[in-house]
């Protein structure tokens, strides 16, 4: 089924060998396939292998379809007995919409479990590995674990922290503006940086905006022109940021399909709130406000982890960026930056109130590519920000 080696012995000493990590770095590229699909559920990927080499492998698609180990021993048959199963993440040991991955491969005979990282998930953490152990199968790992757990560092760190992982995605012009003064802000980038944010929005289980955004703007906020493995698409959750309920029951995002949360600090059953909920069956109005009348963000991060969202991608104007960024909410920054120059009167990428030069806020460049005529620069908050 795949070009990959046949699987070597580890020698004492080795505890994996090149084939070993050959076959979990398929795994991990199989798990990756499922991105766009699978929230809430972690992206997983596995294969079987036997002396002559791959004989099943699958990836989890889909939340309530069957998981990638499931997929593995279907496409073995017969050989998944006596086979080595390289799976990305521990199997898990709780019945859910499926059943147990590990109960699965002790049913199928394999001989040995070689996995990436293990699941944080209170439900597993752990115990799938333990059960494999207890019906003789040799268990090896964690293998890659690093980039094991970078694939579902959403996932995980929801688990581990009970916050999902956090992206804000800005766009700015050489001079470091976000809008006009006026708040226009169509377009900044090229078309191709544009197609480029749809895949983060895809990944993503909930899209953050505030309401002056969708007021200056009026984005659909959905995902576009993004191919998934499995011909769906999921369309994340929109998150509108409205402190004061100032959204327009008008706006182009309650057109689209999908739900929408609109979180205010303003009570939730007023005349406002109704006439949105009215106009969009699936649109629910949240209070969650903080001593100073906004809305307190901390506590919707809590709530969109409560919900199951392992990614949030932020996209919003200079206040609410530059909110989440001074509330430490923030472990990714993604600037598409144009080559162009709006002026001094124009918009910041972010409010924030520094002062001083020793105040500043450091940042690690962890990647720079070029996305048509723009920069994509993906920024990490320093340790100890």
């Amino acid at each position: 089924m795949s070009g990959l080696p046949e699987r070597a012995t580890p020698s004492a000493g080795q505890p994996y060998t090149a084939d070993d990590r050959a076959y979990m770095a398929r795994a991990l590229q199989l798990a990756a396939r499922g991105a766009v699909s699978v929230s809430p559920n972690p992206k997983v990927g596995c294969l079987l292998v036997d002396d002559s080499g791959i004989v099943g492998e699958g990836w989890h698609r889909r939340a309530g379809e069957p998981h990638a180990e499931a997929l593995a021993i279907a496409a073995a048959g017969s050989r998944a007995a006596g086979a080595t199963a390289y799976v990305t993440l521990e199997p898990c040991s709780h019945t859910g919409r499926t059943g147990p991955c590990s109960e699965a491969l002790i049913a199928a005979g394999v001989s040995a479990v070689y996995y990436g990282c293990q699941d944080p998930n209170p439900a597993v953490a752990g115990s799938g590995l333990a059960q494999l152990q207890e019906a003789g199968i040799e268990v090896r790992g964690p293998l890659l674990e690093e980039p094991a757990r970078q694939l579902n560092r959403g996932f995980i760190k929801r688990h581990e922290q009970g916050e999902p992982w956090i992206t804000i995605k800005t766009a700015m012009s050489l001079d470091g503006r976000t809008a006009m003064a006026s708040g226009q802000s169509q377009w900044i980038t090229s078309p191709a940086a544009r197609a480029d944010v749809q895949r983060l929005r895809a990944v993503s289980c909930a899209v953050v905006t505030g309401s002056g955004t969708v007021s200056y703007d009026d984005p659909s906020m959905t995902v576009r022109d993004v191919s998934a493995d499995d011909g769906a698409i999921r369309q994340p959750l929109r998150v509108v940021v409205d402190s004061q309920l100032a959204l327009s029951p008008e706006a182009a995002l309650l057109r689209q399909p999908g739900a929408i949360l609109v979180v205010t600090a303003e009570a939730a059953d007023q005349p406002r709130a109704q006439a949105l909920v009215a106009a969009k069956a699936d649109l629910e109005v949240l209070q969650l406000a903080d001593s100073g009348g906004r809305v307190d963000l901390a506590a919707l991060v809590a709530e969109l982890a409560a919900r199951g969202c392992n990614n949030i991608l932020v996209e919003a104007g200079a206040v609410l960026a530059g909110a989440f960024v001074g509330a430490g909410l923030v472990d990714e920054l993604v600037c598409y930056l144009a080559p162009k120059l709006f002026g001094s009167a124009a918009r910041p990428m972010f409010e924030l109130p520094i002062e001083t030069i020793d105040a500043h806020l450091a940042l690690s460049l962890s990647d720079c590519r070029q996305i048509g005529e723009d920069l994509r620069l993906t920024f990490s908050p320093d340790k100890d920000y």
